[in-house]
């Protein structure tokens, strides 16, 4: 999965130039213009990484800082303030306030791109790996494959998400509408049972001749990839 990123930016242009350069490198861009809009999004569905300009309408972004950090959700949330403010004692205010980085209007946008990868890799180092390992389950990202115990699972590209998903959040139980928001895209538009259909059909493939299943269903709250697979099979 990319990881996604949000936008905190009131100038349309610049909202632009980000997403360009972001989706170019892999990421998943969502963007809001206020930050009373973004404060709601970030309580619905927390990015991997913020990008949160300082003079923002409906509330300000030092101000949708100090929201983000004083909520258990988002209280590790990686997040860089964007702002013309240069001088130092508003980058001490900034840094002080929860901000993890603090970069200058004009800035580089290549930079901008080497700070966002550094914070990703301190911080959500699943998000960057080229590999992901649960128990005998080996997903490589790189060259799109699977495979469990040594043999090559054929999925298909909704699957291979779906478990790429999964495996970034071991233990954590996900809704059907989280898992359609998070694996789907919030701009499709397709019933909730469809996430039964890939689960069952991702089952199928990575439990052909094996005795675990390392998807757990929650009955009434839904599905999660086991954080205890692999340490003892069963």
């Amino acid at each position: 999965m990319a990881a996604r990123i949000l936008i905190v930016e009131d100038e349309e242009p610049l909202t632009l130039l980000l997403r360009y350069n972001l989706e170019a490198e892999g990421y998943a861009v969502d963007a809001a213009g206020r930050g009373d809009d973004a404060d709601l999004r970030l309580k619905e569905s927390p990015p991997d990484l913020a990008i949160v300009d300082w003079m923002l309408p409906g509330l300000s972004g030092i101000e949708l800082i100090r929201r983000l950090r004083a909520r258990n959700e988002t209280q590790q949330l990686p997040v860089i303030m964007l702002t013309a403010r240069g001088e130092e004692g508003e980058r001490v205010r900034g840094l002080a306030t929860g901000a993890d980085d603090y970069i200058v209007k004009p800035f580089s946008v290549p930079e901008l791109l080497a700070r966002i990868r550094a914070l990703l890799r301190r911080t959500k180092p699943e998000r960057v790996a080229s590999v992901l390992t649960a128990g005998d389950i080996e997903l490589n990202r790189d060259k799109k494959r699977v495979a469990r115990a040594g043999r090559d699972v054929p999925l298909g590209p909704t699957e291979f998400r779906l478990l790429e998903f999964l495996m970034e959040n071991p233990g954590r139980v996900f809704s059907r509408e989280q898992l359609l928001d998070r694996v789907w895209g919030r701009d499709v538009y397709i019933d909730e049972r469809t996430v039964d259909v890939h689960v069952g059909r991702l089952r199928k493939a990575l439990n052909r001749g094996q005795r675990s299943d390392p998807i757990r269903t929650v009955r009434g709250a839904g599905y999660a990839l086991n954080d205890r697979y692999g340490s003892a099979e069963a």
